[in-house]
């Protein structure tokens, strides 16, 4: 089943001589329970994307369809909500709030949203996670890897259609790296949770069911 397409999007920044055309007529399809990385260099593309697909951005011209629905046909607020929903994102930098400790950023979407995490499905990802010694840790307390996967079961944590990991290893050294695109593949196919990945290095990329390249905002 399709759970995320993208119907001509374009995404266009300035205008003239001066525009860049970051993402030039791009149509991609992703299958639930796949996991897909896309690939590029530095400005190809791919982050912009990344944006466009989580609805953090809108496109000049161009749909994008999460779960069947239209992401730009919404208002701002409607957006807002169903991207904390539907979407789960994981980031390079890792975004998690300094003064909550690691359950309560875990569960800060839920309650966002105002409602009540999901305990046994939470705990459950903690433990697959390794993060059951650090539940009451701070950020501060915790190594790079050990951030990104607090991050990782955040992203989890609302049972979202799809994860976004925007080079989810960027900051983290190869041993760390490799650990943390392993805990992906684990959530994967444990929960058969549909990942999209981006990622400038190849040989992680190798680790995904499927590779869409980037560049000069095509896909190639």
């Amino acid at each position: 089943m399709e759970i995320l397409k993208t119907l001509d999007l374009v995404k266009h920044y300035g205008a003239g001589d001066n525009a860049v055309r970051a993402l030039d007529g791009v149509n991609i399809s992703v299958q639930s329970g796949e996991f897909v990385a896309v690939v590029g260099t530095s400005g190809s593309g791919k982050s912009t994307l990344l944006h466009m697909l989580g609805g953090l951005d809108r496109p000049t011209r161009g749909k994008v369809f999460v779960a069947d629905n239209d992401l730009f046909s919404m208002n701002d607020d409607a957006l807002t909500i169903f991207r904390r929903r539907k979407i789960g994102f994981v980031f390079q930098s890792y975004n998690l709030v300094p003064i909550l400790n690691v359950y309560e950023n875990i569960v800060l979407p839920a309650g966002l949203d105002g409602g009540a995490a999901d305990a046994e499905y939470i705990s459950s990802i903690i433990e697959a996670l390794g993060l059951a010694d650090k539940k009451n840790s701070l950020p501060n307390n915790l190594s790079g890897g050990q951030q990104q996967r607090v991050a990782i079961a955040r992203a989890l944590s609302a049972k979202p259609a799809i994860i976004l990991a925007d080079e989810p290893t960027g900051n983290l050294d190869t041993k760390t790296s490799g650990e943390v695109v392993l805990l992906l593949k684990m959530m994967n196919e444990r929960l058969k949770q549909t990942v999209v990945m981006i990622t400038h290095n190849e040989e992680i990329a190798q680790t995904a069911d499927r590779i869409i390249r980037i560049e000069d905002g095509k896909v190639v």
